[in-house]
């Protein structure tokens, strides 16, 4: 079992989970990340205090944990719909993959494969 983090644009959520599910991964969490990589950049937020700067981006971060068979599946179906553009650009994203030794599903104690 591996599991996929994809750190991506937060307007492609909506495109990227449509994505996993149509390559049969159903099962994912996604939540709202601020960080700074190659892109960089600063966001300026306004409010009642005033104007601030942060160097940091709004990003969305999908994690998921699939069988072995399915990495490649996921990595494509999330590469192709990350993207900005034909080519891509700086900010897209990143995936990180990394191996699971187990998993247990709290309700009936599965473990491996079938808790997934």
């Amino acid at each position: 079992m591996i599991k996929v983090e994809a750190i991506i644009r937060p307007e492609r959520v909506n495109v990227v989970t449509n994505a996993l599910l149509e390559v049969g991964c159903g099962g994912f969490n996604y939540q709202n990340v601020t960080g700074q990589g190659r892109q960089g950049g600063t966001e300026v937020f306004t409010g009642r205090g005033g104007a601030m700067a942060k160097a940091a981006v709004s990003k969305t971060l999908i994690t998921t944990v699939v069988s072995d068979e399915m990495k490649e599946a996921v990595i494509d179906a999330i590469v192709a719909s990350a993207k900005g553009s034909d080519n891509g650009k700086i900010g897209d994203g990143k995936i990180i993959i990394t191996q699971v030794s187990d998993v247990v599903r709290v309700r009936t104690g599965d473990r491996g494969e079938s808790a997934i």
